[in-house]
């Protein structure tokens, strides 16, 4: 009769155990799924760029803006050598999904014509900072390395460009400067910041090549153009502003295609 009457107390006290465990469970599940420290600390991630893909490099130039840039394509008298001076090189890169580009080199009876153009596009990875972000500190970069004169000095220099020489003595490099609007500078026309950099090169032994660099930044994608040329002809000197004329029509087809 004992052994009878000690069972059900057993049992009773297995049933309030499990009863106790399965409370404490749910209480415990319960805390897990609210961590209200979460949301207060969460940081939202910084948006992606405009631009996922990039565009094919050599493609990217129309032929009939590279006969402006490049006239000796069309002394080119053979079709299929004339077809690969339109198609360019393209530059080698490891990662075509972040950087391009295409260059041309055309040789004509009065110069030689170099043209190249990059596509960066700039991927931010930390999560703090966008792409865009990211991109217009990298652009600042290539601005400041360009070294552009400041407002002050590029008038500076105009105003002695303009003012007359005596006519008894020899002008002086700074009298035959280049003027304030052809020299390198900002431009606010063009993507979403740009500037124009030209240089000439100082030899005295050989024909003197002119450099026009024109960069932009669209979003999170950088375009660098650079056009190069160096006359056949000793002391001939490249224009200036049909060299940056050309350059910056381009940059701004570029610009569109971007865009479009």
């Amino acid at each position: 009769m004992q052994r009878k009457a000690y069972v059900p107390g057993v049992a009773a006290l297995l049933a309030a155990l499990l009863a106790g465990c399965t409370g404490s469970s749910d209480s415990g599940g319960s805390t897990d799924d609210a961590n209200p420290g979460d949301a207060g600390t969460a940081t939202a991630a910084a948006q992606p760029g405009r631009y996922r893909t990039l565009p094919e490099p050599c493609g990217a130039v129309s032929h009939s803006t590279l006969d402006s840039l490049l006239p000796g394509i069309a002394e080119i008298t053979d079709p299929d050598q004339q077809e690969l001076a339109y198609e360019g090189e393209a530059t080698l890169t490891y990662d075509t999904d972040r950087r391009v580009g295409c260059r041309w080199k055309v040789e004509s009876t009065d110069a030689t014509d170099h043209l190249s153009v990059d596509f960066e596009r700039v991927v931010s990875y930390d999560n703090a900072v966008s792409d865009d972000s990211q991109a217009q500190e990298l652009f600042a970069k290539a601005e400041e390395k360009a070294d552009l004169p400041d407002t002050a000095t590029a008038s500076a220099t105009s105003d002695v460009s303009e003012s007359p020489s005596p006519s008894n003595s020899t002008a002086s490099p700074t009298a035959s400067a280049t003027p304030s609007d052809l020299q390198p500078r900002l431009l606010d026309d063009l993507g979403d910041e740009a500037f124009l950099d030209d240089t000439l090169s100082n030899s005295a032994s050989t024909a003197q090549q002119r450099t026009v660099t024109v960069a932009f930044r669209t979003s999170n994608v950088i375009v660098t153009i650079e056009y190069e040329e160096q006359p056949t002809t000793l002391g001939v000197t490249p224009d200036s502003k049909e060299m940056q004329d050309k350059a910056r029509k381009l940059a701004s087809e570029l610009a569109d295609s971007l865009s479009s």
